[in-house]
């Protein structure tokens, strides 16, 4: 056990019947870095976060957030995730702030802290402003800021994305590919993204790259183009996800 990585994949198989999704699954995020999952659709990628997030349960291997076993500290373990689903959850019918207080008295926030953090994550993220619109009156962007927002309220130690940008404009995903990645930085966070776009991925991001169920590749951006003797990630991802 890692106690500072953000996230622990050990070992980690899953069928559905006999298809296997997943097979012996190994990977660490150390927090402050922004990993990017790259994979071809039915890589795993779905049912690896399904597992993370104890949508589905793990049958085989072990799965640790922040040092705690999501089977048996699930509570303790999920309270340092925050997710932004591909598939918005907001509820549109209520305001943006309203969606947040929600959220925050979920995770048992004092009205005081509730308050707080949600002018400090709307402000960083430009929405303080619109705090009283109903969520089905913002457009794509502005919804995934709300999500975004959202996921770090409770100050997790893991952001978890899957392809939060998809559907976006490109100044809206641009303005949350860099916003992500400076979080990464700054804020000493953990962030794991799911993706298929590889202009997302910046020199400096961590990869793994998941094919077939398998992690055919893990490493920094320069790690995998020295191993695989490319010079760009969409080479490296072609050679790495073709020919098995």
């Amino acid at each position: 056990m890692n106690t500072n990585a953000a996230l622990t994949v050990t070992d980690v198989s899953f069928s559905y019947g006999a298809k296997k999704a997943l097979d012996r699954v190994d990977f660490e995020i150390p927090p402050g870095h922004c990993t990017m999952l790259l994979g071809p659709n039915g890589a795993g990628k779905s049912t690896l976060f399904s597992l993370i997030t104890r949508l589905y349960d793990t049958p085989n291997g072990q799965i640790e957030l922040c040092g705690y076993d999501i089977k048996k500290r699930t509570t303790r373990a999920l309270a340092n995730l925050g997710i932004v689903f591909q598939q918005t959850t907001l509820d549109l019918d209520l305001t943006v702030l309203q969606n947040l207080r929600y959220h925050a008295a979920l995770h048992g926030m004092s009205h005081k802290v509730a308050a707080q953090r949600i002018h400090e994550e709307l402000e960083r993220l430009d929405m303080f402003a619109r705090r009283f619109e109903k969520v089905r009156q913002l457009n794509g962007g502005h919804r995934r800021r709300v999500e975004i927002a959202r996921a770090l309220l409770h100050k997790p130690a893991l952001l978890l994305l899957d392809e939060p940008t998809v559907g976006l404009d490109v100044p809206s995903r641009t303005s949350i590919v860099d916003y992500v990645h400076s979080l990464a930085r700054t804020g000493h966070i953990a962030v794991l993204w799911a993706s298929h776009l590889i202009d997302e991925i910046y020199p400096d991001d961590r990869l793994i790259v998941l094919h077939k169920g398998k992690i055919k590749a893990a490493g920094s951006v320069d790690e995998i183009l020295q191993s695989t003797g490319t010079a760009t990630v969409k080479d490296a991802f072609f050679r790495l996800t073709q020919g098995d």
